[in-house]
């Protein structure tokens, strides 16, 4: 299985910023060591043009030129760099990168990604572009020059966080259908309306998330038949996480992401995955769940590649 990345180096972050850029060597490291099964290929930028698939050309602009305002930059939580450009890019063109391959093998993911906050026009919550809305809306052009075929997308997004960006983007599109499981009380504080929004109270536990999620995932099946699915696997609602204000256990995320590469394959759906969000009082936390993600999406790989029941 193939998992494609962006170099976090290329973005040096002031001491003490409350992102942990760390994270995703650590990641990477642990997942040479214990899931060598998986292939890291480093990611190509996206281009101007790509991005201008959902983002407004003066936006592009003042990202790549470093035009951003100072409010704009406090908004997405980084200063501006070309390495945070650079970095930015190649995070969008990894989700395009796992999203091509999905379709051909079944599953593939991005190593980080699933950057949900960030609108058409501006960027937030440390969101710079909008790696999934990039990825589907360049698929559908693929699709559409080969064919008539309308490509139906959907995003099933678990970060604990609503994806506001991405909802506000594809607001009132029929051929991309969104569905955000979040935290009722947490950042964005102001919600946009996805195709299908579940509020979680704070304190949340396996059995009401899951059972949620089971509903969700119903509803999704009944109102959407798509092309390709797109997984934001946020390890932000773990009970240990300091920003997800819910009480999942490593269990619990681990059925979470089993229920839906589960729902993916008996609908043999192509599934492209993202990390989003995760922000564990203790790194080493979220970095746990997130290989526990990773195991989950390998088995569900090695099915698709054994076509089995």
């Amino acid at each position: 299985m193939k998992l494609f990345y962006a170099a976090t180096s290329l973005q040096t972050l002031p001491a003490g910023h409350r992102f942990p850029m760390g994270k995703y060597e650590i990641l990477r490291q642990r997942l040479a060591a214990e899931l060598p099964q998986l292939q890291l290929q480093l990611a190509d930028p996206a281009s101007d043009g790509e991005l201008a698939l959902v983002h407004t050309p003066a936006y592009v602009q003042a990202v790549v030129r470093g035009e951003l305002s100072a409010s704009a930059q406090r908004e997405i939580g980084f200063p501006w760099s070309e390495g945070m450009v650079e970095r930015a890019r190649r995070s969008v063109g990894a989700t395009v990168s796992a999203a091509r391959l999905a379709m051909q093998q079944g599953i593939a993911a991005n190593l980080a990604g699933g950057t949900h906050h960030a609108y058409a026009d501006k960027g937030s919550g440390f969101c710079v572009f909008n790696d999934v809305a990039v990825a589907a809306r360049l698929l559908q052009t693929e699709v559409a020059r080969q064919s008539k075929h309308v490509f139906q997308v959907a995003v099933i997004d678990l970060d604990v966080h609503q994806g506001n960006g991405t909802a506000r983007i594809f607001r009132q599109d029929p051929s991309v259908f969104t569905l955000s499981m979040h935290g009722a009380k947490n950042f964005p504080f102001r919600k946009e309306q996805s195709d299908l929004d579940i509020d979680l109270p704070d304190g949340c536990t396996d059995g009401l998330y899951l059972s949620q999620l089971q509903a969700a995932l119903a509803q999704l099946e009944a109102r959407c038949s798509p092309d390709v699915v797109f997984y934001l696997a946020g390890a932000d609602p773990h009970e240990g996480d300091r920003l997800g204000r819910l009480k999942l256990s490593f269990e619990g995320l681990q059925e979470r992401d089993r229920m839906v590469f589960e729902w993916a394959w008996r609908k043999r759906v192509p599934l492209a995955m993202a990390m989003a969000g995760g922000y564990g009082k203790e790194i080493a936390d979220t970095v746990q769940v997130q290989i526990n993600t990773f195991s989950q999406a390998l088995t569900a790989w090695e099915r698709w590649q054994n076509q089995q029941p």
